[in-house]
């Protein structure tokens, strides 16, 4: 199959890496960088010479030689731009969060639907190496009954000029929850308790609490504000704990057989239902090999396979919706200062 004709709008940060890992996939062939600033968008391209530069979107779209694009541009402007993309028959990879509102995600996912288009979320994490196995452990029961999920993900961060700390940081672990729940387990509620300490006229430090519909609490705390970068999440299950430190790529995933066992109260005889009931397992901790892979690279490598197999993505545009529901509730929640909003209350 002849390579996919693809465009990047967006010359900035995450633009950039999107050119340079687009030029190394071999299933897309990248013929525009678009970008307001045309300077930007040329100083991106560097050397290369047989990729077309340009400020508009509008000729990006008519060019019946792109099929694709992947939209690197901030959050508020990425419903107009999918939606045009989509409406002229492009299949679009879109920087996550999806859109500005759960409402304008459920536009471009019919949309998507209706089209026979690819739409998917550029849901990095979900791709690497470290998650794609943890997501293959939960599903298939290796850590038993999911029991728990707490997440820290804080450094000194950017503080950004368009979205608080929560729809800056929240959806990589929103993401994550979402690509290694099982199928019969799902967000029911949020809950937020969020501060501004710095007075930046936004969240700068935020505690977010998502119940799961089999009773498992799931917890992140994202922050701007940390001197030291911690990115650690435990999943934590009846048979097994993985304990994910992103930071450590000597041991990314640690597999501990240790936890508390309950005892049910039938297997006790009358004079042994004094003592406690529960137990404590101690076993081995297993750390697996794991690739080293850009996660970035497999991204690009499933946004080509997706339109040429013409499937859905593993994070498509439905995924994109989901992650901007637990969004929109958990903003709801910590504007109300931290009461819970169930997801049946998000309206789409």
């Amino acid at each position: 199959m002849a390579p996919i004709g693809l465009a990047i709008i967006g010359a900035g940060y995450w633009g950039r890496n999107l050119v340079r890992t687009a030029l190394a996939t071999q299933a897309l062939r990248l013929r525009w960088v678009c970008d307001l600033d045309p300077e930007r968008a040329r100083a991106v391209l560097g050397p290369c010479t047989t990729v077309g530069s340009t400020s508009s979107y509008e000729a990006v779209l008519t060019d019946p030689g792109v099929s694709a694009l992947a939209i690197a541009t901030p959050a508020a402007t990425h419903f107009e731009l999918v939606r045009f993309a989509l409406e002229a028959g492009k299949h679009v990879l879109v920087e996550k969060p999806l859109t500005s509102s759960a409402a304008e995600g459920e536009k471009l996912a019919a949309l998507a639907l209706r089209s026979g288009l690819v739409l998917m979320c550029d849901h990095t994490y979900c791709y690497t190496p470290a998650v794609q196995h943890i997501r293959q452990l939960i599903r298939g029961g290796e850590i038993g009954d999911l029991q728990f999920v707490d997440s820290v993900r804080i450094n000194l961060g950017l503080v950004q000029p368009d979205v608080d700390v929560l729809w800056d940081l929240a959806p990589h672990d929103l993401s994550i929850l979402d690509f290694v729940l099982p199928e019969e387990i799902s967000p029911v509620a949020v809950a937020v308790h969020a501060s501004d300490p710095i007075d930046a006229e936004r969240a700068c430090v935020a505690y977010l609490t998502v119940w799961l519909s089999n009773g498992a609490l799931a917890h992140a705390h994202v922050n701007w504000l940390s001197p030291t970068k911690i990115r650690t999440t435990v999943f934590g299950g009846s048979r097994r704990t993985i304990v994910w430190d992103d930071t450590n790529p000597a041991a990314r995933l640690a597999i501990h057989d240790r936890g508390i066992d309950r005892l049910k109260p039938g297997s006790l005889s009358a004079d042994e239902r004094h003592q406690a009931l529960i137990s404590y397992r101690t076993g081995h901790t297993l750390v697996p090999a794991l690739p080293e892979r850009e996660a970035l690279m497999s991204v690009m490598a499933e946004f080509g396979a997706a339109i040429a197999e013409r499937r859905r993505p593993l994070t498509d545009g439905e995924a994109g919706l989901r992650v901007l529901k637990i969004l929109e509730a958990a903003s709801r929640s910590a504007e109300s200062g931290g009461v819970r909003i169930s997801l049946a209350e998000v309206a789409a």
